[in-house]
């Protein structure tokens, strides 16, 4: 098929479940601390929303193995999420995906890969370097520019000490490509030694954000981020932050590494 034939791809329903011994290992993994007792004591648990971020990860699995792309060629580019209700901390539903858009942006190829449920819906943007050029005129859509923007003065949180276990820790809520454990495999792919993945990164940053604004984690509603660059276990992590200029509150966000940044064109949202 060609690249724009992909769009709007259907790539079926799948139940997921998990119980919440899952939900309280996904909080540790992204940082949450031993007094943060809503998000890692089962009395009264809440779950963080960046949790749906494992549980629809399945879909960028199914879209490569559909032949939407290779991926090996592919990287991870950006990353959004929409919580619509509150996650059960516990139980099974079903989470149907789609190839809900392809863009060209002439020198490469992104697949936003889609996962809905009843409760979320997030999109892995995947993109496919040296593969652009493919549409004619305005036949393939183009993501719209987001009115989103940071106004005021910058807020500085950090630094921040990423976990040496945040990898082995995060791989456990399924995302277990070698990668992020086996120091030959993660030579072999071109880092020095075993990565964090971005979506560890993100769902750091999500919670320190919350915590930094005073805001409940687990009213979480809308979050969007490009990841810029790999992070290892054990770094300082800076983000900053800016009021957006939505009117409807939220901020526009960025983290960065030994002033190397790792996520930029970051927005966030709490309900």
């Amino acid at each position: 098929m060609d690249l724009s034939e992909w769009s709007d791809f259907d790539l079926g329903t799948r139940l997921v479940s998990y119980d919440e011994d899952d939900v309280m290992l996904y909080a540790l993994a992204v940082g949450a601390q031993a007094g943060d007792l809503p998000l890692i004591f089962e009395r009264d648990l809440r779950v963080l929303p960046t949790f749906a971020l494992p549980l629809g990860l399945w879909v960028a699995d199914a879209a490569s193995s559909a032949g939407a792309f290779e991926p090996a060629a592919a990287l991870h580019a950006e990353q959004g999420l929409r919580s619509f209700r509150a996650l059960p901390g516990s139980g099974q539903f079903e989470v149907t995906g789609r190839i809900s858009q392809v863009r060209d942006t002439g020198r490469s190829a992104i697949l936003d890969i889609t996962a809905e449920s009843e409760f979320f819906a997030a999109t892995y943007s995947v993109i496919l370097p040296g593969q652009g050029g493919f549409s004619k005129g305005s036949a393939v859509a183009q993501k719209a520019p987001s009115e989103n923007r940071p106004v005021g003065t910058a807020r500085a949180i950090g630094p921040m000490a990423l976990s040496e276990r945040a990898a082995v820790l995060y791989r456990l809520t399924g995302d277990k490509h070698l990668i992020h454990v086996d120091p030959k495999a993660a030579r072999a792919a071109g880092f020095a030694r075993p990565l964090l993945h971005g979506l560890c990164t993100l769902g750091t940053t999500a919670l320190a954000i919350a915590r930094d604004s005073a805001a409940a984690p687990w009213e979480l509603s809308e979050l969007d981020a490009r990841f810029a660059a790999p992070v290892y276990p054990g770094q300082m992590l800076n983000i900053v932050t800016w009021p957006a200029n939505t009117g409807t509150g939220g901020y526009c966000f960025g983290a960065s590494v030994d002033e190397a940044e790792v996520l930029t064109r970051g927005r966030i949202s709490f309900s």
